[in-house]
């Protein structure tokens, strides 16, 4: 299945923080650092890459974190071209 350049772009700032399986973040942050008018389709591709599998949620009391799916993290690398 084909990314866009902004679900890519998502996958490698995950990538680069080292969110990956029990390592989360806030998906509150993920739009951070991106301009102010693309936060509303950064938001709509980190579901999207959720219904994918590339990106595990999980839900706590103070709200919803996200991380990288390790089962596809060699996926995920040749994706956003770090192989």
């Amino acid at each position: 299945m084909k990314l866009t350049a902004l679900e890519i772009a998502v996958l490698r700032k995950m990538y680069m923080h080292n969110f990956i399986g029990e390592k989360h973040t806030s998906a509150d942050n993920i739009p951070k650092g991106f301009p102010k008018h693309q936060r509303g389709e950064i938001k709509n591709s980190l579901k999207k890459l959720t219904r994918q599998g590339y990106v595990i949620p999980k839900v706590t009391s103070y709200g919803m974190e996200v991380s990288l799916n390790p089962k596809k993290i060699v996926e995920i690398r040749q994706l956003i071209g770090n192989e």
